[in-house]
C-alpha cells in the first residue's frame, strides 16, 4: 500500500478569489507549502514581488483566467490520471521500498514548467497537455516550437511525471558520465525502468516522445545507427557539443538518414535498445542491479548488441 495524495492547486487558487487578498494568501500557503512558495517565486514569479502579489496578478490576468477556462475542459476528470499515476508508483515503491511517494499537485502556470519537482511533491502543469491542437500553443511557438507542443497531450502526462521522478529524484545523471556511450546508456536505463513501473497500454513512441513514423524509422534503420556510431568513432568521444545533438530534442538528428526524416533524440532511442538487450540476455539481472550498475561499457559488451545493417533508403 501506498499513500497517494493529489490536489488541485489551480482549483483552489480560484475557489478563494474573492477572499481578501491576506486571507487567500495565508490558506494557499498553508495548504500548498513548498510549492506555494516554487509557484510564486520561480515559476510564475522571479522573486521580485511577493506571494500575495503574485496571485493578485494572476487574478488579474484575462489570458490566465482563459487557460484556466481551457485547461478545466479538457480536465473535466483527474481520476483517469490519478489511477495510472497511483499504480506507477505502486511499482516504483515495490522495486523501490525506501522511496517517499510525492505529493501530486496540478496548476497552471501559463506555459512555465510541465512537471516541476520539488521539497515533497510533484507538480504537473496541465496547461501543458491541453492536447496539440490547443490554440495556445500557435500562440507561443517562438518559444515552445511545434516538435516539443505536439507532446504536449494528455496521453503524456503520467509518462512524463515518471520520466521527471526518475531523472531528477531516484537516478540523476553522475558528472562522471561524460562519454557518448555513458550517456546513451543512462538514458536506457531511465526508459526501461519507465517500462517496467508504467501501464501496459502506454506505447514505446509516448515513453521517448516520437511519431509512429519516428520509431518505425529507428526500429528500420537500427543497425545502420550503430554504423553511424562506429565509423563516427562517437560512442567514446566526450566533447558536448559534439554529443548533445544525439541527445537532445529536436525536430530530427542532424546528419543522420535523408531529407530530415531521422528521429530525434537518436542516442537515447539506442541505449535504450541497448539495456533491453542486455536484460534480454541476463534475465537473472534484477532492476535495482541494472539501475545501480555504473558501467556503461559492461553493459554494452554483455548485451551482445549487434543490430543488422538495412542501408539507407
Amino acid at each position: 500500500m501506498i499513500v497517494f495524495r493529489s490536489d488541485r492547486f489551480d482549483h483552489d487558487l480560484y475557489a478563494n478569489r474573492d477572499r481578501p487578498l491576506e486571507v487567500t494568501d495565508s490558506i494557499l500557503a498553508a495548504k500548498y507549502g513548498t510549492f506555494y512558495q516554487d509557484y510564486a517565486y520561480r515559476m510564475v514569479g522571479n522573486g521580485s514581488y511577493t506571494t500575495a502579489q503574485v496571485i493578485n496578478y494572476v487574478y488579474k490576468d484575462k489570458a490566465y483566467l482563459d487557460l484556466q477556462k481551457e485547461t478545466d475542459s479538457v480536465f473535466k476528470d483527474l481520476k483517469p490520471f490519478n489511477n495510472q499515476l497511483e499504480e506507477t508508483f505502486k511499482y516504483i515503491k515495490y522495486y523501490y521500498p525506501e522511496v517517499k511517494v510525492p505529493r501530486f499537485v496540478y496548476f497552471v502556470s501559463g506555459f512555465a514548467v510541465q512537471t516541476p519537482i520539488g521539497d515533497g511533491y510533484l507538480g504537473i502543469g496541465l496547461d501543458m497537455f491541453l492536447g496539440r491542437d490547443s490554440k495556445f500553443y500557435g500562440a507561443i511557438v517562438q518559444s515552445v516550437p511545434r516538435y516539443i507542443s505536439r507532446r504536449f497531450t494528455p496521453e503524456y502526462l503520467v509518462p512524463r511525471a515518471t520520466e521527471t521522478f526518475a531523472r531528477e529524484d531516484l537516478f540523476p545523471e553522475k558528472d562522471e558520465d561524460k562519454t557518448l556511450l555513458s550517456k546513451m546508456v543512462h538514458n536506457g536505463k531511465i526508459l526501461y525502468f519507465m517500462d517496467q513501473v508504467l501501464p501496459d497500454k502506454i506505447p514505446d513512441s509516448v515513453k521517448i516522445g516520437y511519431t509512429k513514423k519516428q520509431l518505425d524509422w529507428c526500429k528500420k534503420y537500427e543497425g545502420d545507427i550503430w554504423a553511424y556510431y562506429l565509423q563516427n568513432n562517437l560512442l567514446y568521444e566526450t566533447d558536448p557539443q559534439a554529443i548533445q545533438v544525439y541527445l537532445t530534442e529536436g525536430p530530427f538528428t542532424p546528419g543522420l538518414g535523408e531529407k530530415n526524416e531521422s528521429a530525434p533524440k537518436i542516442g537515447v532511442w539506442t541505449g535504450w535498445q541497448i539495456v533491453r538487450k542486455y536484460m534480454e540476455e541476463h534475465k537473472e539481472i534484477t532492476l535495482q542491479q541494472l539501475m545501480a550498475e555504473k558501467d556503461a561499457q559492461k553493459i554494452l559488451k554483455d548485451a551482445k548488441y549487434k543490430p543488422k545493417m538495412q542501408a539507407w533508403k
